[in-house]
């Protein structure tokens, strides 16, 4: 049996992370998506400038409609698990250019980059 630890090093393992810094050297160019998945509560408090926002929860069912499957994405929680586990999920959904930001939001707003919200 597995712990949730385990499906979080799994999806880690499976999909490409990328750094605050190359996330930030990302931001606003043309074709970048960047995903936020935390809960309302999150978002409301804070977040990546020009986000779209899809909770974790509702990923599976609302991401076709709002993001082509073309599409570059960063993805990013508040830490790095669940952006990690959406972005395994983004990939079996034929997602083939999304990457998790290491640190998450929280790493991004320590960085002492832009914060809309």
């Amino acid at each position: 049996m597995k712990t949730g630890q385990d499906l979080i090093s799994e999806a880690k393992a499976k999909v490409s992370a990328m750094s605050v810094d190359e996330a930030k050297a990302l931001h606003g160019t043309a074709g970048i998506v960047f995903l936020d998945v935390r809960e309302p509560n999150e978002y409301n408090l804070g977040r990546v400038p020009g986000a779209v926002f899809i909770p974790r929860g509702q990923l599976e069912t609302n991401i076709e409609g709002r993001v082509p499957r073309e599409t570059s994405i960063v993805v990013y929680c508040a830490t790095d698990n669940r952006s990690a586990l959406a972005t395994a999920m983004l990939a079996e959904l034929g997602y083939t250019s999304a990457r998790f930001m290491t640190g998450g939001f929280k790493g991004w707003a320590m960085a002492g980059n832009s914060v809309e919200g």
